[in-house]
Order: structure tokens, then C-alpha cells, then sequence
């Protein structure tokens, strides 16, 4: 399956290509956008937070501790629920693509996961920026996101693929994932530290993938440490398992995806 989206990386490339450029045909700053949106965001996190609100992160004495808190988690899950939701709905967004044209419809979740990435690392390469204008750069550890963040883009392209399938053959599986979507978002570390959290909550919250990933971006951004494999064995699992899934699932209604659109 791999070999063959391969064989289709322009098709995928030029879909990506495609995209970008539709979004942004009829604007006047056109892709400066893709800079001043999140530049905007990280700018009023840091400024709000950190010098307005005066939040601090406990444990941590620097000044936009709160700040890089709150962004690694928002961005990282930004780019989580961006895939997913884009992969739920490829398939049917794309169902007269699919029943005019042989092409593999793998190719349709993984362009999705390269818009994603494309968006994430506009973003992140500001607010990495960021860290090191404010000296707070964590070193050789940053090489450490790389694989978590690899992690997570298995994890939601498997989740991704399976909900895009199930969407096509009951299209409340849609509508009922972005319900669950923003209680999961509630759900994870990211505006609250963990330690805030009743004690009977945290064995919920040992259930949770994303709070383990997001933990890790947090343990490398604000920590400059490495985060234990132990920590991530969990997800690693999960993540093996979803995407074993999503594979099965894809292979048995592939050809009834097409029926059904």
C-alpha cells in the first residue's frame, strides 16, 4: 500500500499544491496569512498570559513558562484534531473524485496528513522562533519531537481512516467525533496542568493518548529533558493497534466506499 501511494506522490503533491492555492486565490496578502494567523496567536498567548494575566506554571520560575505551556499543547493538538477531522470527511468530500477516477484512496488521507503538517510547520517554526528569542530553546532535546511528533501522526492518521471509513457508511460518526472531540480537548492537560486534577480523575486520564503525547512536548519544551519511554508505551501500543485496525478496515470496504458515495 505504501509502494503504491508512493507511485502517486505527485498526484498527492499536486493536491496539496491545489489546495494552498485555493485557499488563498482571491486574498491580497495571500499566503502571508499562513504567517500572521498564528504569529497573532502566539503573540496574544504570550502577552495576555504572561505579562497581563501573570500566569504562572507551578514549579516554574520563568516568566512565559504558562505561555510555552499552553502553545505546545494547543499547537500539538491543533494538528491533531486538524488530521483527524480532514481524514473523516476525505472520502466523502472526494467521492466524485473517487468514482471518476483509479487512483489508490490512500493517497486521499495522506495528503490530508501533509496539509496538516504544512499548516503545523508553519506555526511551529514561529513559535520555535519564539523559544529562542526568549532564550528559552531546549537544546539538542528538541530533536526529541520529532519522533513524538511522528507518534502522533500515525496515531491520527489511524484514527483518521477508520472514522473517514465509518463516515461514508454512517455519516453520524462524523457529527458525533467532533462532540467527542472538544470533550477530549477538556479532557487533556493543555490550558491546566495535571496537578490540578482530583486524584479518582487521574487513572481516567492514565486511558487518555494525547495527554501522554502531550506531556512529552511539554517535557522537552519546558523541562529541555527527554521524556521516558515508559511514558509513551501506552500511545506506542494504541498507536500500533489503531493503525493495524485502519488497515483492515480499509482493505475490506474499500471497493464499498464507492458504492456507497
Amino acid at each position: 500500500m505504501l509502494l503504491t501511494v508512493w507511485k502517486y506522490r505527485e498526484f498527492i503533491i499536486g493536491s496539496v499544491k491545489r489546495e494552498f492555492q485555493a485557499r488563498y486565490r482571491n486574498s491580497i496578502l495571500g499566503m502571508a496569512w499562513t504567517v500572521l494567523n498564528p504569529l497573532s496567536m502566539i503573540v496574544v498567548y504570550t502577552v495576555i498570559f504572561s505579562h497581563v494575566m501573570k500566569n504562572k506554571l507551578a514549579g516554574v520560575e520563568n516568566e512565559f513558562g504558562y505561555s510555552i505551556y499552553l502553545c505546545a499543547g494547543v499547537l500539538t493538538w491543533g494538528l491533531f484534531s486538524e488530521t483527524v477531522n480532514r481524514i473523516q470527511d476525505v472520502f466523502i468530500n472526494n467521492g466524485n473524485l473517487i468514482k471518476k477516477v483509479n487512483f489508490p484512496k490512500l493517497c486521499l488521507p495522506v495528503t490530508s496528513i501533509m496539509i496538516s503538517l504544512l499548516n503545523f510547520g508553519i506555526i511551529f517554526t514561529l513559535f520555535t522562533l519564539f523559544l529562542v528569542a526568549t532564550g528559552n530553546f531546549p537544546g539538542v532535546n528538541y530533536i526529541w519531537l520529532f519522533p513524538v511528533l511522528l507518534i502522533q501522526i500515525l496515531f491520527s492518521l489511524g484514527l483518521g481512516v477508520v472514522l473517514g471509513v465509518l463516515n461514508v457508511f454512517f455519516r453520524d460518526v462524523g457529527q458525533f467525533f467532533g462532540i467527542f472531540l472538544q470533550l477530549w480537548f477538556w479532557a487533556t492537560p493543555i490550558v491546566y496542568p495535571e496537578s490540578i486534577l482530583p486524584e479518582w480523575f487521574k487513572p481516567v486520564m492514565g486511558l487518555n493518548p494525547m495527554a501522554d503525547l502531550i506531556a512529552a512536548y511539554h517535557t522537552i519544551l519546558i523541562e529541555h529533558t527527554v521524556p521516558g519511554l515508559e511514558s509513551l508505551v501506552y500511545v506506542i501500543v494504541l498507536t500500533i493497534l489503531v493503525c493495524a485496525l485502519a488497515v483492515r478496515i480499509f482493505k475490506k470496504h474499500s471497493a464499498d466506499m464507492v458504492d456507497e458515495l
